[in-house]
């Protein structure tokens, strides 16, 4: 059985600089979420809850889960404050009493939480399936988001680990 988790994709990324491919990204997670669904997999959102300082609190507008995402009555939030949502949560609990085969990962920020997800992830003894088609970061002021994209891919295909790190698109994920 399958986790897919979804970091961060919530109303307040949409302020400040527009995030790569966003419609392309939301698309692709709705459908390896309906697909993770149909085979009895689980689909965990992840929910970033900040103070005053930016766009994510709770209650606000932009703290809210993107509408475009389709959502399902058994689907999980886990709600964090740090970059990486196993930190003081109870996201590890959740996914040890499931215990899924493999962890899909997609959501924003790529090189924050995105990345934060997949290093715990793989810190936590889970096999790992990076959504290369699936994260989504907006330009930063050293590099463009695609560059941005394509270096974490790499760095993650390099991470050393005694678990398996896969990197797919989501048309593999769906074959």
């Amino acid at each position: 059985m399958d986790a897919l988790i979804v970091v961060d994709m919530q109303v307040g990324l949409l302020n400040g600089k527009p995030k790569h491919d966003l419609s392309g990204i939301i698309e692709r997670i709705n459908r390896l979420a309906a697909s993770i669904r149909e085979r009895s997999g689980l689909v965990i959102f992840v929910q970033h809850c900040s103070g005053a300082e930016d766009d994510f609190v709770p209650g606000t507008s932009g703290w809210a889960l993107l509408p475009e995402l389709n959502r399902a009555a058994a689907d999980i939030v886990i709600r964090k404050t740090l970059n990486d949502p196993f930190a003081e949560t109870d996201l590890a609990a959740r996914l040890k009493e499931i215990a899924p085969d493999r962890i899909l990962i997609t959501g924003w920020a790529t090189d924050l939480c995105v990345d934060a997800t997949v290093r715990s992830a793989v810190s936590n003894h889970y096999d790992v399936v990076v959504v290369t088609d699936g994260h989504t970061v907006n330009d930063r002021p050293h590099l463009d988001a695609a560059s941005v994209i394509r270096h974490h891919n790499w760095v993650w295909s390099h991470l050393i680990t005694q678990r398996s790190v896969r990197l797919a698109r989501t048309d593999e994920l769906l074959l």
